[in-house]
């Protein structure tokens, strides 16, 4: 099992940018592949960064990807998620999750999930 908490949402303006984490606990962090997801009002919920285990392979949507950093930080069991040049698009519900896999863009390959932090960008 992993538990995990999001954190770093909230209101930004068009242009700004935020931070997210996500603290993990249970199952060895080190060991398995983590995703960011988010979730739109009437939309499905969609890929937005992945890293594998040690860090060393990133995968983003092409959404974000150039503003968008993942990361994750193995010693202290936490996952991060830097975004820049936010727009009113980017404005959703942030989800970390965990997948046994070594990372996927596939919300069916992750099979923890965190509760989710609200991100709202205003224009």
């Amino acid at each position: 099992q992993v538990q995990l908490v999001e954190s770093g949402g909230g209101l930004v303006q068009t242009g700004g940018s935020l931070r997210l984490s996500c603290a993990a606990s249970g199952r060895t962090f080190s060991s398995v592949g983590m995703g960011w997801f988010r979730q739109a009002p009437g939309k499905e919920r969609e890929f937005v960064a992945a890293i594998s285990w040690s860090g060393g392979s990133v995968r983003y949507a092409d959404s974000v990807k150039g503003r968008g950093t993942i990361s994750r930080d193995n010693a202290k069991s936490t996952l991060s998620l830097q975004m820049t040049s936010l727009t009113p698009e980017d404005t959703a519900v942030y989800y970390c999750a965990a997948t046994r896999r070594s990372y996927s863009s596939r919300k069916e390959d992750y099979s923890y999930w965190g509760q989710g932090t609200q991100v709202t960008v205003s224009s």
